[in-house]
């Protein structure tokens, strides 16, 4: 008797570990793995380095795709009417966070929710763009065209008359024409403004700025520009228009000049915001971090192309210079 009752102990023990291991078993199945939804404006092509960057910092963080982290994306391919629809698409596919490239992404973004956190990227107004469930890095675009048009007028003899290249569509672009204009003034440059809703409409406008006899070009931030660099930097090089970016893809892909942030930085340092959220951390409780890495890059062989000596001063203080 005293025997059946101890094979009865060691029985219901035997029961209750293997009950214990299957319930420890199923809840580490169970486990929420988390799912971002990315906006950008761009194709899988044309934002392969800066996802690359962004992988690269989840990856630091003990995160990687497929195993621990699912992350959706959505491609706008230089359409930034599409942002609408995937962003309230994403909201309906409930995902834990979205992380969102450009000011255009951020404002469809906050339209379709106002719980879900979003991580951005490449905003140009942090101030009207972040707050409540919104947070990430700036590129503060506004606050470098005055240096844009600085460089020009080192790198263009006698420049009094320089295009603008805009897309009104973005709100960001509002204070970065603001701040062109202001230095425009003080440097003694004629601006003329022409502005690019659609991709189509680049051929037209670069017609535009060679009746009105530009001599130079500057292109504000953009996301929707960004991913039609070579078009844009063809057309300009074409036109023989020395120009001045704000990021350095421009240059890599043909344009003259670029002076900004990193963006391969930006997307890299988001991640921590990302990992700082799903572990717990209110947007509202991270502020928005200005970028940290900037840098000139010269294109000599576009410089070549368009009959353009950059003085020495000039190559001595770049960052990168393409050959």
């Amino acid at each position: 008797m005293k025997v059946s009752r101890q094979r009865s102990v060691v029985s219901l023990t035997l029961c209750a570990m293997l009950l214990a291991l299957c319930v420890s078993a199923e809840a580490q199945q169970a486990k929420k793995v988390p799912r971002i939804g990315a906006l950008l404006s761009g194709s899988s092509s044309t934002t392969a380095h800066y996802i690359e960057a962004f992988r690269q910092g989840l990856g630091e963080l003990g995160y990687a795709e497929g195993r621990n982290i699912t992350v959706e994306y959505r491609w706008a391919e230089g359409r930034s009417d599409r942002f609408s629809d995937f962003a309230a698409d994403l909201v309906r596919a409930k995902v834990d966070l979205i992380f969102a490239g450009g000011t255009t992404a951020v404002t469809a973004a906050k339209r379709a929710t106002g719980t879900i956190p979003i991580v951005f990227v490449g905003v140009g107004d942090p101030v009207g763009t972040g707050g409540g469930n919104i947070t990430g890095m700036t590129n503060i675009s506004a606050e470098l065209s005055a240096k844009h048009l600085e460089l020009l007028k080192e790198i263009v003899p006698g420049l009094i008359r320089a295009a603008v290249l805009r897309n009104p569509v973005n709100p960001a672009s509002n204070s970065q024409l603001r701040e062109t204009q202001t230095a425009a003034k003080a440097l003694g440059v004629q601006l003329q403004v022409v502005e690019v809703r659609d991709p189509k409409e680049f051929e037209s406008a670069f017609s535009e700025m060679m009746r009105e006899r530009a001599r130079a070009l500057i292109v504000l931030a953009d996301p929707v520009f960004l991913s039609r660099a070579r078009q844009i930097s063809d057309l300009a090089a074409k036109n023989r228009l020395p120009a001045v970016f704000n990021v350095g893809q421009y240059v890599e892909v043909g344009g003259l000049m670029a002076y900004g942030p990193s963006l391969v930085d930006s997307f890299r340092r988001a991640a921590i915001f990302v990992d700082k959220i799903l572990k717990g951390t209110k947007p509202a409780d991270l502020p928005v971090e200005q970028p940290i890495k900037f840098e000139l890059v010269i294109n000599l062989k576009t410089a070549k192309q368009i009959g353009l000596t950059i003085p020495s001063m000039v190559l001595a203080r770049a960052d990168r210079v393409i050959r």
